[in-house]
């Protein structure tokens, strides 16, 4: 008798694996403010992806890494961790340094809505009108977060860099969705990080030069953005894809900014101003809008799979005695 696979056995898995992904990336937000102003865009690249290749290496050693089947394969999956790992913490880095993190954060978060309509034309997913309500829902609480607590400085280069950063974001989503038919996520995600680390290796000269007057809670703080909010949040998104559709998924990444505001409360104390908390909670109801009902589908067939097999179970017992007479 074949085990049944966890997608079948507990579909929501992939949900709790999201939150845990929503939760890291928040984080990072926290995080990145004891680092990002010691160090020069690219090589806080390279120490981010640097420390997640690391982290992942005992999976190569371990075998766990499988290689993709054909040269074009491995060159679009290389093509796709330059991409998403490299260019895209590149771009936002960069875009931090002319606008404030509330600002860049509004504009990343642009990328939900662009995966939503992609998604439906280019992967030819489903779409609904709760969907598309729930994202403008909870990008109007961003909107919120960002007026209440931006500095005012717009730099037009800032704005531009940072909708270059969606784009980046979104048509990284976009491009893992198919590719996960042919690689699977662990393999994807080892492959794609060590491909952004190599791609960051010429920044290699300013992270020596760089790293030398940082300060350690600097250090810690972008080598902590490696391992946990990159390496095993990338583990655990690419394994939500998997099983989840890539509008729906992206669309929960809108509670960050929420999750960041509450986060900012509890470890640094600092009390957020009325308009930014009713902007996290409009983000938390957002998202929590447009994808309740796959999480609670997913918790109906949860319970259903759990009685279908205590119904089997039941049925196989009864059975026994009759089979020794």
């Amino acid at each position: 008798m074949t085990t049944p696979s966890i997608h079948s056995s507990h579909p929501a898995l992939p949900w709790l694996a999201a939150l845990g992904v929503m939760l890291m990336w928040a984080s990072s937000f926290i995080v990145i403010r004891f680092g990002g102003a010691d160090f020069s865009p690219g090589a806080m690249s390279l120490l981010r992806t640097g420390a997640a290749a690391a982290t992942l290496f005992p999976l190569l050693v371990a075998g766990r890494v499988r290689r993709p089947r054909t040269p074009r394969l491995w060159l679009t999956v290389i093509a796709w961790g330059v991409v998403w790992f490299a260019a895209y913490t590149i771009v936002l880095n960069a875009a931090e340094l002319l606008i404030d993190a509330a600002t860049a954060s509004m504009l990343v978060n642009v990328a939900p809505l662009i995966v939503a309509v992609a998604s439906v034309l280019l992967l030819g997913e489903g779409i609904s009108a709760r969907l598309i309500a729930g994202v403008l829902v909870a990008f109007g609480g961003i909107a919120l977060i960002t007026v209440a607590t931006s500095t005012g400085h717009v730099s037009p280069i800032g704005l531009l860099l940072g909708l270059v950063a969606a784009l980046l974001y979104a048509g990284s989503v976009l491009a893992q969705k198919p590719l996960l038919a042919h690689v699977d996520s662990t393999s994807m995600t080892v492959v794609g990080i060590f491909a952004g680390f190599a791609a960051c290796l010429p920044f290699t000269p300013q992270l020596v030069a760089e790293i030398g007057s940082a300060p350690t809670g600097s250090i810690v703080a972008v080598v902590y953005m490696g391992v946990f909010p990159t390496a095993f949040a990338f583990l655990l998104w690419g394994y939500a894809l998997t099983r989840t559709p890539a509008g729906v998924l992206s669309s929960s990444s809108l509670i960050v900014p929420g999750i960041t505001v509450i986060l900012a409360w509890l470890l640094l104390g600092e009390v957020p101003p009325p308009l930014a908390a009713l902007g996290g909670v409009l983000c938390l109801a957002g998202a929590g809008f447009a994808v309740a009902p796959n999480v609670l589908a997913a918790l109906r067939r949860t319970r259903q799979d759990e009685g279908g097999r205590g119904s089997g179970r039941e049925h196989v017992g009864a059975a026994e005695p009759g089979a020794h007479r």
